[in-house]
């Protein structure tokens, strides 16, 4: 992690604090959560909804939060406000356990929780300035606390109930709160005006085809996000190796973001753009396939290394290249919503819906053709 000796004037260790972490908390939900609520007595389609809550608010209210820091300049001060009542609001989840309050709870707890992220990658490139090729050497450490978090609680929860995970979780958002206070806030976009208006971008057709492909890549993920620890569990394997296997995928990300900023120079976006895809494609046969291979499963799961990391990084720089000036904060958010918000809501909810009807090699077929298609759609309109 040597570029950032490189780079003068960047606070580079608050920054990848924060990363590190907020995917930590990231690192409970997503390997955990599912199981927690199987654990209550939510079925899978109850566990759709309540999985798809926290990413279904991404669409609309991350804009919101754009909308006011690109108003304001106080980038930071909203991510600290957001950061603190998402701790209040989720402390709520340990004194309900029924569908209908974990759903209130969820949606409130959402709306602020989905502010922070798209906020701190916007300081991340306006801290970065002309280098933003190195925005990988600072995300790199929200992998890191990722991996930490799914590899042991792996092992915790072979010793404790699976009860404990909302007690963890509020613990680790009260931890991304106290951390966002440390980090000062990036040099100010507030006044300085791009080019075009949102509307013009938005309306460029290289500009939809990317929202387009961002949604089709997360939607893709839904049954891995929602239902891969479950898959694994029904097929006998035990919490060790599930949390071992979402740790894997995530070394295969760090090992990515080590050298993105190389390929990024040397490679065409669009290339690298449409490779995450097929890759992604390829890794949803995989692991739909050969679940009872675990050598294959772990092949599929080093993919993670193209259907995520790859393709996070390239689609960032694809957002700070369209949206400029007063315009990041709300790229930034339009991003998060069209990917992690509407994306992963209907991968999410709709897998819900299937998983018991049509089981889960069907849904993993789905996941795989809606990846192929987000590669035609970047190969025809996507510019380099």
């Amino acid at each position: 992690m040597r570029i950032h000796n490189r780079i003068q004037g960047i606070p580079y260790w608050r920054l990848s604090g924060f990363y590190f972490l907020f995917f930590v908390t990231v690192g409970v939900i997503l390997p955990y959560w599912a199981l927690y609520l199987k654990s209550i007595g939510m079925d899978s389609r109850q566990i759709g909804i309540l999985s798809s809550i926290m990413v279904f608010t991404k669409i609309f209210i991350t804009f919101f939060w754009g909308w006011i820091v690109d108003h304001t300049g106080r980038r930071m001060r909203v991510i600290q406000i957001a950061s603190l009542f998402s701790a209040i609001s989720f402390a709520l989840v340990l004194f309900v356990d029924s569908f209908w309050g974990l759903f209130l709870v969820l949606l409130v707890f959402s709306v602020f929780w989905s502010a922070s992220l798209p906020q701190i990658e916007a300081a991340t490139l306006a801290h970065l300035g002309e280098s933003t090729h190195a925005y990988t050497s600072i995300r790199v450490w929200g992998s890191i606390g990722f991996i930490l978090a799914v590899w042991l609680l792996g092992m915790v929860f072979e010793v404790i109930s699976i009860g404990y995970v909302p007690l963890i979780i509020l613990a680790s958002v009260i931890v991304v709160w106290l951390m966002s206070h440390s980090i000062p806030d990036n040099r100010s976009v507030h006044g300085e005006h791009a080019k075009e208006s949102l509307a013009t971008i938005l309306l460029r057709p290289e500009v939809i085809a990317l929202f387009v492909v961002c949604f089709l890549m997360l939607a893709s993920h839904g049954p891995y996000y929602t239902f891969y620890s479950i898959y694994l569990e029904d097929n006998g394997y035990s919490s060790t190796f599930i949390g071992q296997m979402w740790a894997l995928g995530v070394i295969a990300e760090v090992i990515l973001f080590m050298y993105m900023h190389k390929l990024m120079i040397r490679c065409r976006l669009k290339l690298l753009l449409m490779a995450s895809l097929l890759l992604a494609a390829l890794r949803w046969l995989l692991t739909g396939f050969f679940v009872d291979h675990v050598f294959v499963l772990i092949i599929a799961q080093t993919l993670h290394a193209a259907s995520f990391g790859m393709y996070h990084a390239v689609a960032i720089q694809y957002v700070h290249q369209y949206f400029r000036g007063h315009l990041q904060g709300r790229g930034q958010a339009l991003y998060s919503s069209s990917s992690f918000g509407a994306g992963m809501a209907v991968g999410s909810l709709v897998c819900g819906y299937a998983w018991d009807k049509v089981g889960a090699l069907v849904c993993f077929e789905a996941a795989a053709i809606a990846a192929i298609v987000g590669m035609l759609i970047s190969w025809i309109f996507l510019r380099n």
